[in-house]
């Protein structure tokens, strides 16, 4: 690593490092947004922000990449809890003008994969995500998501059977 190629708050990471992972990074946090590109633009941005600043100092406890998706996870959770406390000020609004709650249902006929993926509980869809789409190993999806590696194979092995399952309901459904 040369000298002009660290980040001056952060000399265990190199631009050249964050620039080879930065697809993954962008497609990470693309998931932690519902594949919105601008919130996603605008993480990565923060993420970067933190790194360059110091505020998130990497000390080589991990990888590199599973610690810029921590921060970028990190980011995403502080985001929807500021999201979620103003929808739940709006809604209790709305049921107080309208006197009932509204209700929005999804008929989805025939869900494709991603929709029993989004179907499973948060940390069972992020393990799947983490270990199919972004190529990180049980150990490293696990150390992201904050369990011990036992949790994080407990969830992927329940994830992999439940999908298995509504994989052979949709299949058996469709052959009638």
């Amino acid at each position: 690593m040369r000298d002009d190629d660290v980040l001056q708050n952060n000399p265990q990471i190199s631009r050249s490092a964050l620039e080879a992972i930065h697809d993954q990074v962008f497609g990470w946090a693309l998931s932690r947004c519902d594949y919105d590109r601008t919130v996603a633009e605008d993480l990565v941005q923060q993420t970067y922000v933190e790194l360059l600043t110091g505020k998130a100092k990497f000390k080589e406890r991990s990888s590199l990449r599973t610690f810029v998706f921590s921060v970028v996870q990190n980011l995403s959770r502080s985001r929807y809890r500021r999201l979620v406390s103003r929808l739940r000020l709006a809604k209790a609004v709305a049921e107080d003008t309208a006197g009932e709650p509204s209700v929005v249902t999804d008929n989805i006929e025939h869900p494709n994969v991603w929709q029993l993926v989004q179907g499973l509980s948060q940390r069972q869809r992020d393990v799947i995500e983490l270990v199919f789409c972004r190529e990180m190993t049980i150990e490293e999806a696990s150390q992201l998501m904050g369990v011990t590696t036992g949790s994080g194979r407990v969830h992927y092995d329940r994830a992999k059977k439940r999908l298995r399952a509504q994989l052979n309901d949709y299949r058996d459904f469709d052959n009638e």
